[in-house]
């Protein structure tokens, strides 16, 4: 059980720096953190919305990862 509870903590730190620079990456009313990295430019070449979608879908993943992670974390915490 030990053992679980140590990989479980792990990816939950790894999850959550992973979602803080996806969130920071994403583009909002001021272009964000997006537009530092190029996304200013990658705008007009017309396949950036495809890029922004994947962002997103990636983004999405590593929430649902963070919240299993999260959730067996109580659980196990519950039951020892």
């Amino acid at each position: 059980m030990d053992i679980l509870k140590i990989v479980l903590e792990v990816l939950l730190v790894l999850t959550s720096v992973f979602l803080i620079l996806l969130i920071l990456m994403h583009k909002g009313k001021g272009g964000g953190l997006s537009d530092m990295f190029g996304g200013g430019v990658s705008t007009s070449i017309g396949n950036a919305g495809n890029a922004q979608s994947n962002l997103d879908k990636i983004t999405v993943g590593f929430a649902l990862i963070w919240f299993v992670a999260v959730v067996l974390l109580g659980l196990i915490q519950k039951v020892a």
